[in-house]
């Protein structure tokens, strides 16, 4: 599953997005508050885009949960058949995620970009800090679309700008947001060949 995203959104362009979607951003924050990053990968910090009163801020926050058992830390969730009217509602910034396919290390990489706008958003939930662990973030994911399952047999949840709000404050049901998008809406490239 998605465990690998990079971000390198401009600040301009995330502005004139939010512009755009009629989402306030407050006056403190600027680009510092989007760092680039090649690859975030799981207990890295960086940055979601969740509601502050009427306008969405950048918040940094740790890629996972941390584990609650045996397990490992959560960085996935399955988003089908829940709601999260009660959940802390967020969304991960990125220029693109990353899924591999292969068994032997290095695995084939292949990167997946939305084609008509600057960055995506993956649909993410929150949860505040606890003890010595930082406030924390999981991507949600759904069955794959036409893009995303050659390659994997689930996905990250790819809102379309239109949508973010409406998953910030859930105006919309979960079953019509949490949906693969359809053919031809992502671009995908292999980045690095693996070993056979």
């Amino acid at each position: 599953m998605c465990n690998d995203y990079e971000q390198h959104i401009r600040w301009a362009e995330y502005c004139d997005m939010m512009q755009a979607l009629k989402l306030g951003i407050p006056t403190h924050q600027n680009e510092l508050d989007l760092p680039q990053a090649d690859d975030i990968r799981v207990n890295d910090m960086a940055p979601v885009m969740r509601a502050a009163g009427n306008q969405i801020e950048l918040s940094p926050m740790n890629f996972s949960f941390q584990p609650s058992g045996r397990g490992g830390p959560v960085f996935n969730f399955r988003s089908e058949g829940r709601h999260f009217a009660d959940s802390k509602r967020c969304l991960i910034p990125a220029t693109a995620f990353f899924e591999f396919t292969g068994k032997k290390y290095p695995k084939t990489k292949h990167r997946f970009a939305l084609i008509d706008a600057p960055f995506l958003a993956i649909a993410g939930i929150w949860r505040e800090g606890q003890g010595n662990h930082p406030a924390s973030f999981a991507m949600l994911t759904t069955m794959p679309g036409p893009d995303v399952e050659p390659y994997h047999n689930r996905q990250v949840v790819v809102l379309r700008p239109e949508n973010w709000a409406a998953w910030i404050y859930l105006t919309k049901s979960e079953a019509e947001l949490l949906q693969p998008l359809w053919g031809g809406s992502l671009t995908v490239e292999t980045v690095r060949a693996g070993i056979d």
